[in-house]
């Protein structure tokens, strides 16, 4: 698939892109993925449905789940250390004990709309849950709304550090959506591991979806990183370019800023994803 390259300017805060290679040594790669998608219009409908409050977040998240399907014995909310709001946890359960954790944070730092940073990858989980709920799959996938990211990660840290030793073994990934719809699909690189990108990249080709490679290494941080501590393997989802970051914690952050088909778009690309990475993380490696 092609790759464009841009180039960007050195500043205080910059972004740097990358090449992505398609390859993915010692795995059969032979899958057939299918998935009904979730209509445009009800993935912008969730979109819209941003608060002013965090706590509203919560319970519009909360709301989100039950809508697409989450039965409530495997809908909770979990208690945040440091944080007023919890994390709102969806899970659906596969065929095996493995787990892919899929998560994004909800809160926002009360500049412009927070619609950007991060309702536009919070508000997604639901949809991509009611996409895969339909299909068979081995993994249990755990759909996680994360509180307090702007506080320092509390949402994520307090989830990661609770799990046990036997919880961490069977989690084969994690993938976080933060800052989508600015533009194509972009992958934060040295954020994630290059096994899921490289998957992630022979998705995107496969579904014929753009996706680039762009680091923020300097530019912050995301909940991602409260389980690459733990060496869990992550795989970080945004759309920044380097003309866009002036958005992030302003008054620029509003819903104007989406682009919708590059939103749906990464939308598709996730549930291809996750559906391809069900597959193959489960397969033992190929012997050469």
């Amino acid at each position: 698939m092609p790759i464009v390259l841009r180039r960007v300017q050195h500043f205080a805060r910059t972004l740097s892109t990358v090449l992505l290679l398609a390859t993915v040594p010692n795995y059969s790669l032979a899958v057939a993925i299918h998935f009904e998608a979730v209509a445009p219009e009800i993935i912008q409908s969730r979109l819209q449905r941003f608060s002013g409050k965090n706590s509203q977040r919560q319970a519009t998240m909360k709301a989100l789940f039950t809508e697409a399907g989450c039965p409530a014995d495997h809908l909770s909310e979990l208690p945040v250390k440091g944080a007023k709001e919890k994390n709102v946890v969806c899970t659906l359960p596969g065929k095996t004990e493995s787990i892919i954790i899929v998560g994004g944070h909800y809160d926002y730092v009360y500049d412009g709309d927070g619609v950007v940073d991060n309702w536009s990858g919070a508000s997604l989980l639901p949809s991509i849950f009611q996409t895969l709920v339909t299909q068979p799959h081995e993994h249990t996938y755990v759909f996680i709304a994360f509180a307090g990211e702007e506080k320092g990660l509390l949402g994520s840290h307090t989830y990661a550090q609770s799990l046990t030793k036997e919880q961490l073994a069977r989690i084969h990934a994690m993938v976080n959506l933060d800052t989508l719809g600015l533009g194509p699909t972009e992958v934060w690189v040295t954020h994630s591991d290059a096994m899921l990108v490289q998957l992630l990249n022979r998705t995107a080709g496969a579904m014929k979806l753009p996706l680039s490679g762009v680091n923020g290494d300097r530019v912050g941080d995301s909940d991602e990183s409260s389980f690459r501590v733990l060496q869990i393997p992550c795989l970080m989802i945004h759309s920044l370019t380097q003309k866009k970051l002036a958005i992030l914690h302003s008054p620029f952050d509003r819903y104007k800023e989406i682009k919708q088909s590059d939103y749906y778009d990464t939308y598709r690309l996730l549930c291809g994803f996750l559906l391809y990475a069900d597959q193959i993380l489960n397969r033992p490696p190929a012997h050469s």
